[in-house]
């Protein structure tokens, strides 16, 4: 499969430079980790196949290699020569010195946790208490913000109240005179991220008003993987940001003479569409964290494994598809693929 899109090349080849750059003048060490393809989506704005790229780009140039577990690092390649070979180097043990170490008296004076205000509709986010006067720091706002980082960068596997008070630098306790638990938590930090992409206004045309708005919603997912595992259609929970699209979409349904049920079912599968394609995008991201692979150079991994398949000649279609050679399949390419059936079948169901 090849890589689409010249504009995305160019932007993946400057971002590939800069950290070949940074490899060269030695900012990055051998060992060091390179930024992933979470970072450069949340940092430079662009879509996960771009930042894919950059990793790949790098890897080809000997620059880097992956490391299971760990991410991306500095190999021992160097910019415009060729890998350096790989010395062992011996280590020797440390020896551990077998005296005992008194541990530090624990103060036992209890702890009285601040009390916790019960919310006034259940399902909803808490309302923001009064700061505590020994924390001027600590706000609502900045511990939304640090989570939404957290999640961002490693998933939402990642997030945990303790990881949230260790960033901040406070004790767990004190995050729970701001919010009353995770899953509140979770609730602030989905309305924080659906307000920083407020619609646009509405244009004439009713099929440009709900494709912008699908992209819109694609975007946010891109950025923020792990808002699409959150957000359920089944459940779907009352936070006004995000109640805001679909307010938005039926509003324009409701202009095409679509009835009150065909706008709310229309309005959801626009939704759980873009959602359900998004949903990909953070087990990907692990998925490319853990074994240092993109989903690219997966599939070219595969391709001795689909020739034995489609050889056996029970796969004509298949064999079809291997010989097309620039073939793309990606969550982008399905994303504009289905988007466009979508909004034509609307507008055949609606007489336009």
């Amino acid at each position: 499969m090849t890589d689409v899109g010249a504009a995305g090349e160019s932007v993946s080849g400057q971002i590939a430079a800069e950290i070949a750059g940074r490899i060269a003048t030695g900012e990055l060490a051998r060992g060091d980790r390179v930024p992933s393809t979470r970072q450069i989506v949340r940092e430079r704005g662009v879509a996960m196949a771009t930042a894919s790229r950059v990793l790949t780009t790098l890897r080809r140039q000997g620059l880097v290699h992956a490391v299971p577990g760990i991410g991306t690092v500095v190999g021992p390649g160097r910019p415009g020569g060729d890998p350096a070979p790989i010395d062992p180097v011996p280590i020797d043990p440390v020896p551990i010195d077998p005296a005992p170490i008194d541990p530090a008296p624990i103060d036992p004076a209890p702890i009285d946790p601040a009390p916790i205000d019960p919310a006034p509709i259940e399902g909803s986010p808490s309302p923001d208490p009064p700061a505590a006067a020994s924390e001027p720091a600590l706000s609502r706002s900045r511990v939304v913000a640090t989570a939404i980082q957290i999640a961002d960068a490693e998933g939402l596997a990642a997030l945990s109240m303790r990881r949230v008070a260790a960033e901040l630098g406070t004790a767990t306790m004190s995050l729970y005179r701001h919010v009353r638990d995770k899953d509140d938590l979770l609730m602030l930090m989905v309305q924080a991220t659906f307000a920083r992409y407020p619609l646009p206004a509405r244009p004439a045309d009713a099929r440009a008003g709900l494709e912008a708005l699908c992209r819109l919603q694609w975007s946010s997912y891109q950025r923020h993987p792990w808002l699409a595992q959150w957000v359920s259609m089944t459940r779907p929970q009352l936070i006004p940001s995000a109640m805001a699209h679909t307010e938005w979409a039926m509003a324009i349904l409701a202009d095409l003479g679509l009835g009150v049920n065909e706008r709310l079912h229309m309005a959801v599968t626009l939704a759980n569409y873009v959602r359900g394609t998004a949903i990909n995008l953070e087990p990907e991201a692990q998925a490319e964290q853990d074994t240092g692979i993109t989903s690219h150079e997966w599939m070219a991994s595969q391709d001795a494994v689909m020739a034995g398949i489609v050889a056996s000649g029970e796969f004509p279609m298949f064999a079809e598809l291997a010989q097309v050679e620039d073939l793309d399949l990606t969550l982008e390419s399905l994303f504009e693929f289905g988007l466009a059936r979508l909004l034509d079948g609307l507008e055949v169901s609606s007489g336009r």
